[in-house]
């Protein structure tokens, strides 16, 4: 995730699974990409914005089921703190809003699962580097 100062990035999805609710940016590693690299393009992709990558926050798993109980997709997300080192915030790709998010009011937008909790611990290892 992306944060400065007090804000961090979050994403409307505008495509399926979780069209329409908010996130962090990222996406898809491809094959033989590093993921420190695929984070940089898809951050790019999503948000117009350029990162540094400081450290790994967490290791998030979710697996989401059909209507018959079945796995219909199975996410392992890494979520990396990143400072923005350049461009101008805007959704793009697959991103239908992007906004540079307050700390306090994350709570206003309907977040994916595990998305509030890692901000915070971002927020929390972000302060304890400095």
């Amino acid at each position: 995730m992306i944060l400065q100062g007090d804000k961090v990035v979050l994403v409307e999805r505008g495509r399926e699974p979780l069209k329409g609710r908010w996130s962090l940016p990222g996406g898809v590693v491809e094959a033989g990409e590093l993921v420190e690299d695929a984070l940089r393009r898809e951050v790019k992709e999503e948000t117009g914005l350029e990162v540094k990558v400081i450290g790994l926050v967490e290791i998030f798993e979710r697996i989401q089921r059909d209507a018959a109980g079945r796995p219909e997709y199975h996410y392992v997300l890494l979520d990396y703190l990143c400072e923005p080192l350049g461009g101008r915030l805007q959704a793009a790709s697959d991103v239908a809003r992007a906004e540079w998010v307050p700390r306090g009011e994350t709570g206003r937008y309907p977040l994916t699962s595990g998305a509030r909790e890692v901000i915070e611990k971002a927020f929390a290892m972000r302060d304890r580097r400095r």
